[in-house]
């Protein structure tokens, strides 16, 4: 897969290591980029460089997701959401070597969201729709739709609810 492929409708950089997955039409993965297979890409996505993405991670059509980002096995991204760079996500609330859960909790990311770069977003959490996460801030809980949360831990500073 490459941008010389005439096969592929999007655009896979030379250098980066892209397994079987599923990449929509107009994406691009950038170099230095990780995708293990059973990974769903969207639509018209910018993967850019030094991203790492586990098989069982899905992401929506429009999504942009800043270098240095790692999306592990049961994220789900929306769709329009904007990922910032070095933004860290987990799925497991207990880590520890060489033992893994049965399953991965899973993290949410509803559509239209923006996550700012370095924030730190704790396993099973939702993100809701058009929600932004200041950069830096560790999110421990779920953020409601149309909020803005910043700080250790995440706080609401405004909600554009009615």
């Amino acid at each position: 897969m490459s941008q010389n492929d005439p096969k592929t409708s999007y655009f896979v950089h030379s250098l980066a290591d892209v397994d079987e997955c599923d990449i929509g039409e107009g994406t691009k993965v950038w170099q230095f980029v990780v995708i293990l297979p059973g990974a769903k890409i969207g639509k018209d996505c910018n993967i850019c460089a030094h991203v790492f993405i586990e098989g069982d991670v899905t992401i929506g059509d429009r999504v942009t997701i800043k270098c240095g980002v790692q999306l592990w096995n049961g994220l789900r991204v929306g769709d329009d959401v904007f990922i910032g760079p070095n933004a860290t996500f987990t799925n497991d609330k207990y880590p520890r070597s060489k033992k893994y859960p049965i399953q991965f909790l899973q993290t949410v990311i509803e559509s239209g969201a923006s996550i700012g770069a370095g924030a730190i977003i704790l396993p099973g959490v939702r993100i809701g729709a058009g929600a932004t996460v200041g950069a830096g801030a560790i999110v421990t809980k779920d953020v409601p739709a149309d909020s803005t949360v910043v700080g250790n831990p995440a706080r609401i500073i405004h909600n554009h609810q009615p």
